[in-house]
């Protein structure tokens, strides 16, 4: 029954709900949440949120460093076609006129506040221009429309990357500072009747139906944004709309400044080697490399002290390896209770933004958030819930079951906790029934995957693929950091594509967690200078693996690798797009919930043999992975999967549950909610004390508020379009190539500029099925035969 109640779920997603492809796999083997936001930029508006995807903690380069470049004046030119110039600012890089590669490693706290009050000076008065002299045509409405938002959106994401990777407390004086501007300005462009009224012009005008389906696609989204931006409320109600905007925006950057300096507060200094027994040597040169940063000089790996922090690269070693237990205890407490307490509490916070979504939802006409946060994705509340609930029958199961398998180890171990298990033993232990199942230990294997033989293996699959070539282009773009490594991507002729910069390495005091990708600038027809026919888009990758230690370069958990071919692929979609209109082109435009299609996609050749022998071998010897190494990676893709559904339905429940019927105020906390639905999606109950919520990034932090239940639609979406090139033979190297160019024709070249379901059809011939994800989880033998 368990598995006919998957097939039925996924059925009935394919059937009920026009499908979409945003899942992805926020959630990492280990079971935590440690990611810090969301992942992409997916609106064409001002209000687009750059989300953050994937919170499998990666990357440590082992690429050689490389100095800040001095940048070539001669190729920078304006971003912005806008008449008005800026003389008196010309030495403010942030102002410069910069095509695609910005001045990141000039720009300084004391430049925000007087570029962005100069640039929102300048636009408010193109966009009065704008409004004055508005026709109802592309060339007088669309195209200056976009090169308002894109001149705004390029500088303002400058600062938002940096406070992002390079955070310090001058660079948030200054982003409060402007941030009201910011807001105020973004509602003064969204909330434009003229604008508004243009675009509904073209939607009723006798030549819509010749317009192309992409242009079609940006009218009908700029209406339906404008509607949720408020620019159908009368003025009490509209500026009641806006005080909540400028409101939620300060309360959603001061979560994530809150969540950021709670993982940096805790510091564990350990001294006495024992404490720490079953650390794998790489965590300890970790510890030990951190300790050296904290004011320790001589601490070593071998001889201490070491210091533990909440910082992903370290905090994950503790929980899968460290046999004492008391220290597993002290740091998973720490990490489920951040940002809950004192000057850092999250909790009052959470429950201002949940008040002032759901006033906002009223004003716009909608019962609750979730709803006003369906209307730009593809399912409705109740399909989303619906879902949830048949995937959690269809895991509780297996989830007791693997709870049980670890019990049962634990006791044949003699453990003392074998029959009391708790969340600080679930993932030691569950790492020890895998070495012993599958005879794999992840830390083992990290010696196979050094950080550049992943990379050249990585863009050999994309030049196999997609046939495209990825050279580095370092001094050709300034960067914020030295670790930074900056990408051309080029065509079978030569010709650049796209860039983009690769940030891989833990930085605790300034960086924030997990992994994301983002656009620095889209392609753009509208945004070419000198004759060019487009601009080429720009994009940025950002991980936070482990640094070199010592002498040894980057050496990668098999984990990590995953994650890295993941943001990779959203890198792909926005740099293979052959969208001319910027505002649907690459990841922009794209349905929220249809975006990690491209992701979760390539992750699936981390399990291909030929890609994964290309990239694993011994950083030191050279010797390959043994192939019955590789058989038992395979074999062991399924392991604990009903475990780790299920933690990932209790993040998207309570998500939607907060967003749909919570009130705050009343009858049940935050937490009571967070509680209730943990009786239904965790085997062992959670902590009374566990406040995760204080530190869910995604929904709080970011853009996934009422939308992490997506992430499970893109599994489906992903593994059907895998499955085309397992269906023409994986080692037929001519098949796949054609298959790989018509994945690249369709899936990422044409954008948002096309219904998510139309562009699946267009590359797989059918709509998208279920069969694949099931046979890929195990799932389809049994399923059959029930």
């Amino acid at each position: 029954m368990k598995n006919l109640a998957v097939v039925s779920v996924v059925t009935m997603m394919l059937i009920s709900i026009p499908i979409r492809a945003s899942s992805q796999k926020t959630l990492s083997t280990l079971g935590f949440e440690i990611a810090s936001s969301a992942i992409l930029t997916r609106r064409t508006s001002l209000h687009s949120s750059s989300l953050k995807s994937y919170p499998c903690p990666l990357w440590s380069s082992s690429f050689p460093l490389c100095l800040n470049p001095p940048r070539n004046r001669r190729r920078q030119r304006h971003i912005s076609s806008s008449s008005s110039t800026m003389s008196s600012d010309q030495t403010n890089p942030l102002l410069e006129h910069f095509s695609a590669f910005p001045p990141f490693d000039a720009v300084l706290p004391s430049h925000v506040v007087p570029a962005v009050r100069s640039l929102l000076n300048q636009l408010e008065a193109d966009l009065a221009q704008l409004e004055n002299s508005l026709e109802p045509s592309w060339p007088k409405l669309v195209e200056p429309y976009e090169k308002i938002i894109d001149r705004f959106h390029v500088v303002w994401g400058i600062v938002n990357h940096l406070k992002a990777v390079k955070d310090s407390p001058d660079l948030r004086t200054a982003i409060d500072q402007v941030q009201p501007d910011k807001v105020k300005f973004q509602l003064r462009l969204d909330q434009s009747k003229p604008i508004f009224n243009a675009f509904n012009s073209i939607r009723n005008s006798s030549s819509w139906s010749t317009l192309p389906i992409a242009c079609k696609r940006i009218v009908e989204a700029q209406i339906k944004e404008a509607v949720l931006n408020g620019v159908a409320l009368h003025d009490d109600k509209r500026e009641e709309f806006n005080k909540i905007e400028q409101e939620l925006e300060k309360l959603s950057q001061k979560f994530g400044e809150n969540v950021l300096d709670a993982t940096k507060k805790f510091e564990k200094l350990i001294t006495d080697k024992k404490e720490i027994d079953g650390l794998p040597p790489s965590a300890l040169g970790l510890a030990a490399q951190t300790a050296v940063s904290k004011g320790h000089a001589n601490a070593t790996a071998e001889d201490g002290p070491w210091m533990i922090t909440l910082d992903a690269p370290s905090f994950l070693p503790v929980m899968q390896h460290a046999r004492n237990r008391t220290l597993r205890e002290e740091v998973y407490r720490a990490y489920v209770t951040r940002a809950s307490s004192g000057d850092l509490d999250n909790t009052p916070i959470i429950d201002q933004i949940l008040k002032l979504k759901l006033q906002k939802a009223k004003l716009l006409g909608y019962n609750n958030y979730a709803e006003v946060s369906m209307a730009t994705k593809m399912a409705t509340v109740d399909k989303a819930e619906e879902l949830l609930e048949k995937l959690r029958s269809a895991s509780w199961n297996a989830a007791v079951q693997d709870m049980e398998e670890l019990k049962t180890f634990a006791l044949e171990k003699g453990a003392d906790e074998a029959n009391n298990l708790s969340h600080w033993d679930i993932n030691f232990w569950s790492e020890r029934l895998r070495e012993s199942k599958y005879d794999i230990n992840e830390e083992e294997l990290r010696p196979f995957f050094s950080l550049p033989l992943v990379m050249d293996g990585l863009f050999t699959l994309a030049k196999k693929l997609f046939n495209i070539n990825i050279e580095p282009a370092d001094g050709l773009a300034s960067v914020w950091n030295t670790d930074v490594k900056f990408y051309c991507v080029k065509d079978s002729l030569g010709s650049p594509l796209a860039y983009f910069y690769f940030d891989p390495y833990s930085r605790p005091s300034e960086k924030r967690g997990g992994a994301w990708m983002d656009e620095v600038v889209s392609r753009s027809r509208v945004m070419a200078c000198d004759g060019a026919p487009v601009r080429l888009p720009v994009a940025h990758m950002v991980c936070n693996q482990s640094p070199p230690v010592g002498s040894k370069p980057s050496l990668m958990t098999f984990r990590e690798v995953e994650t890295v071919f993941h943001e990779f692929g959203h890198a792909l979609q926005h740099m293979l797009t052959k969208q001319n209109e910027g505002l649907v082109a690459g990841i922009r435009g794209i349905e929220w919930d249809a975006v990690e299609l491209p992701s979760q996609f390539m992750e699936n050749w981390c399990y291909h043999r030929d890609t994964l022998m290309s990239i694993a071998k011994h950083y030191d010897t050279g010797e390959c992975l043994p192939e019955e190494v590789y058989l038992k990676l395979v074999k062991a893709r399924t392991f604990r999967a009903g475990s780790l559904s299920l933690r990932q339905i209790r993040f998207s429940s309570v998500d939607l549950e907060l967003h749909s019927k919570y009130i705050s105020g009343g009858s049940e906390t935050i937490y009571d909610v967070d509680s209730r639905v943990g009786k239904l999606t965790q085997v062992i109950p959670l902590l009374p004390e566990d406040r995760f919520l204080c530190s869910f990034s995604h929904i709080f932090g970011g853009g996934y508020a009422a939308g992490y239940y997506s992430y499970k639609w893109a599994e489906v979406l992903s593994a059907d379009a895998f499955s085309a090139f397992e269906d023409v033979g994986l080692e037929n190297e001519g098949a796949i190539k054609e298959t790989g160019n018509r994945f690249r024709e369709t899936i990422l070249a044409l954008g948002g500029g096309k219904a998510p379901l139309e562009v699946f059809v267009d590359f797989r011939g059918r709509e998208p099925s279920p069969e694949a994800l099931l046979r890929h989880n195990g799932l389809l033998e049994i399923s059959a035969s029930v």
